[in-house]
């Protein structure tokens, strides 16, 4: 029990102080989640505006194209936000049911399942190893990630719907 509470304190320490660091190499790069200043020697530097790597926590991108997404706070996505600390993951995707994309994760999650009647853009875990995005909607019994704020209904469809699909998941820093 010791060694589980020394683990955890652990992994807290490690999310807090990844993001006490500072970008550096967005200096000069229009972004329009950031303010432009000038420093003292005239270079134009990018300050981000409320942002906040551990807060944010994971990038989504479906065949190289980023998403916006906005992820569940539970024990899953903790768990997932730490192994991606370790690199950007790679999930080959496969369209089943015709509303769905569903590939394996190659390792486990923890799983709070709950029977939930899934939304357009919905990201879960089926099984403890698996990650699906749906594009329509399906009843059964998952684990909620997050879900795909930027697309609606006919985007996904377009995304998701035809044909398989590469999702990568890094942290929101390591664009």
């Amino acid at each position: 029990m010791k060694a589980k509470l020394i683990f955890a304190v652990l992994i807290i320490l490690l999310l807090l102080l990844s993001g006490c660091g500072r970008r550096t190499d967005d200096v000069g790069i229009d972004d329009p989640t950031t303010d432009e200043m000038t420093s003292d020697t005239g270079n134009k530097e990018t300050v981000a505006e409320d942002t906040d790597p551990v807060e944010n926590g994971l990038a989504l991108y479906i065949n190289g194209s980023r998403v916006e997404a906005e992820w569940e706070d539970n024990e899953a996505v903790a768990a997932l936000r730490e192994k991606v600390t370790e690199g950007a993951i790679e999930i080959d995707m496969s369209m089943y049911g015709g509303f769905e994309q569903v590939g394996a994760l190659g390792f486990s999650l923890p799983r709070n399942d709950v029977r939930i009647t899934t939304d357009p853009g919905d990201i879960v875990l089926y099984s403890g190893d698996q990650i699906v995005v749906f594009y329509g909607s399906n009843t059964w019994a998952y684990t909620k990630l997050g879900r795909i704020t930027d697309k609606d209904q006919t985007a996904l469809k377009e995304l998701l719907g035809n044909g398989n699909v590469v999702l990568a998941i890094s942290l929101e820093f390591e664009e």
